[in-house]
C-alpha cells in the first residue's frame, strides 16, 4: 500500500503526465511549508532554504502535478483547490516517512538536523535557549531551533496545524485542547521601580490600586480577570493603562514610570536591578508553566526528545 494508505490512482491521475521518480521529499517539504505560511518568503525561513530553492521546488512541483499548486495575492500566495486536496495526502507522507525513519530506533540528537520549533515568552527563551543550545553544542548536534514569541490564544491551533512543535504556556488551570506537562510553579509579584516611594512600606490594596498598571498581552488574561475579580469584591479598580508583549517591554516600563505590573517571581528575579518586588495585597492561585504539544507529536521522536529535554533543564535548580 502507498505511504499514508494513498490510492495511487488519486495521487497521479495520469501516468503520462507524471511519475513518482519526479517527486522528492524536498519537494513535499516545501509544499507543505508553502501551505503553512502562504508566503515563499515564510516558507524559506521555515525551512532554513534560500527564497529561489524553494521557488525551484514550487516549479518542479507545478510540473509534476501540472496545477499552479499556488497563486499570487496581495499578501502572499493561496493554494489552489487542488493544493488543498493535495494537502493532507502530503501531511501524511510527511508523518509516514518520519515514522519509518524512526522506526525501532532510539532518537539520537548528535545524529538529527531537524528543525524544531518552540513557542513561548522572551523570558522562557532567555531561561531555557542556552541551556538546550549548550546541551546540542555539546554532543554536536545539527539539530535547529526556531523559538517565536508567544501568542498564547493560538498556541494550541498553531499546535494542531503543525506549525510549532513545542509550546510553553502560563496557565493557573491545566491547558485545556492540547496535551501537557508541567513544568513548576511559581508565585505572583507586584513590581514597582526600585525606590518608588508609594511602597516604601510595603504595598496594600490601596497602593496597588493607585497607580497605572502595565499587563502582559494584548486580550485579556486568567490573570487579569482574576486580579479584577478580586478587586471588585472589595469596590475597588486599577488602571489597566498599557498592554504589551513581552516582560522585557514591562520591564522597561516599569523601571522608567510610576506604572507597576504583577510578574512571577522567577521573572522578577531576573529583572531585580531594575525592580522591586512586592508581596500582593491578596492571595492569587500559583502561576503555573506547561510544556503543550499536540497528541500527535507523540510518536515524534525528536519532539519528544526536546520535550523531555525541557522539562529536565527547566526544572534544573527549581
Amino acid at each position: 500500500m502507498p505511504l499514508g494508505g494513498i490510492n495511487s490512482n488519486v495521487w497521479i491521475t495520469d501516468m503520462d503526465r507524471a511519475d513518482i521518480r519526479g517527486i522528492d521529499l524536498a519537494m513535499l517539504r516545501a509544499f507543505d511549508a508553502l501551505l503553512r505560511e502562504r508566503s515563499v518568503s515564510r516558507a524559506a525561513s521555515r525551512l532554513f532554504l534560500s527564497q529561489p530553492a524553494v521557488s525551484a521546488s514550487l516549479k518542479r512541483l507545478r510540473e509534476a502535478f501540472d496545477d499552479p499548486l499556488f497563486t499570487r495575492t496581495p499578501h502572499g500566495i493561496a493554494p489552489t483547490p487542488f493544493a488543498l486536496t493535495l494537502a493532507p495526502r502530503v501531511e501524511a507522507v510527511l508523518n509516514d516517512l518520519q515514522g519509518l525513519l524512526n522506526m525501532d530506533r532510539a532518537f539520537d540528537p548528535a545524529k538529527s538536523d531537524r528543525i524544531l520549533r518552540v513557542s513561548g515568552s522572551d523570558h522562557s527563551s532567555r531561561a531555557m535557549l542556552p541551556l538546550l543550545c549548550r546541551e546540542l553544542t555539546a554532543c554536536g548536534s545539527h539539530i535547529r531551533l526556531a523559538w517565536e514569541l508567544a501568542d498564547y490564544s493560538q498556541l494550541p491551533e498553531r499546535l494542531r496545524k503543525g506549525d510549532i512543535d513545542l509550546g510553553l504556556l502560563p496557565r493557573m488551570a491545566p491547558a485545556v485542547g492540547v496535551e501537557s506537562e508541567l513544568l513548576y510553579e511559581d508565585t505572583y509579584l507586584a513590581v514597582a521601580r526600585r525606590g518608588h516611594p508609594r511602597y516604601a512600606n510595603g504595598m496594600d490594596l490601596e497602593g496597588f490600586c493607585a497607580m497605572p498598571h502595565v499587563v502582559l498581552g494584548q486580550s485579556r488574561s486568567m490573570l487579569d480577570d482574576t486580579i479584577d475579580q478580586i478587586l471588585a469584591r472589595r469596590g475597588l479598580v486599577r488602571h489597566l493603562q498599557t498592554a504589551v508583549t513581552t516582560f522585557s517591554q514591562m520591564t522597561d516600563l516599569v523601571a522608567s514610570t510610576d506604572a507597576i505590573a504583577v510578574f512571577p517571581q522567577r521573572v522578577a528575579s531576573r529583572y531585580a536591578e531594575l525592580l522591586d518586588a512586592l508581596p500582593l495585597p491578596f492571595e492569587l492561585p500559583s502561576y503555573r508553566l506547561y510544556v503543550c504539544w499536540n497528541a500527535r507529536s507523540d510518536a515524534d521522536e525528536a519532539v519528544r526528545w526536546l520535550r523531555e529535554a525541557m522539562v529536565r533543564l527547566g526544572r534544573m535548580g527549581h
